[in-house]
């Protein structure tokens, strides 16, 4: 991983109940041997699992944690974010607000760009569109973000060609 070089183990915060989470796990399971990682699986459902997810973080000590979007992990992200800084982990996230929160990078689709998609589709069927006439429409931007101010907080220095390939860059 260019942007993190001496990762080698990482784990993933994931919502077993989310079959889109549990698929991105298998990929990972798939894909980290590839790269000489070890990885982490953190599952947690509910309210009671992060705290048993902080205290395996703790002991394990990744070197990268892997969030998704979760509904459920996002109402807990403001303490998922808290704790990677404090405890000096690499948070890496697929929205840029949570790299606005804090965290130390992310990738993902612009939530800007999703809800113009969506005003622009909820405009059409008011005006006599019917939902199956208009066309599937898939992202188009997405958005690498970098906080460098977390980067120094947590000890790791990203590297000067990853930084020139991010879209934005929070000093």
């Amino acid at each position: 991983m260019s942007a993190i070089p001496a990762v080698a183990r990482v784990a993933y915060l994931w919502n077993p109940d989310n079959s889109a989470t549990a698929e991105i796990l298998e990929d990972l399971r798939k894909a980290t041997p590839l790269f000489q990682m070890a990885l982490t699986s953190l599952p947690a459902r509910t309210e009671v699992d992060f705290d048993r997810v902080f205290a395996q973080m703790s002991a394990d000590r990744p070197d990268a944690v892997l969030t998704t979007s979760d509904p459920i992990h996002l109402a807990h992200m403001p303490a998922v974010i808290d704790f990677f800084l404090k405890n000096h982990i690499a948070g890496l996230f697929q929205i840029r607000e949570h790299v606005v929160a804090g965290g130390l990078m992310s990738y993902g689709v612009s939530i800007h760009e999703l809800f113009q998609k969506g005003a622009l589709y909820t405009d059409k069927i008011l005006r006599g569109t019917k939902p199956e006439d208009l066309p599937i429409a898939q992202p188009v931007t997405f958005e690498f973000v970098i906080n460098l101010k977390t980067a120094r907080a947590i000890g790791l220095e990203i590297p000067t060609t990853v930084i020139a390939c991010a879209d934005e860059v929070i000093e």
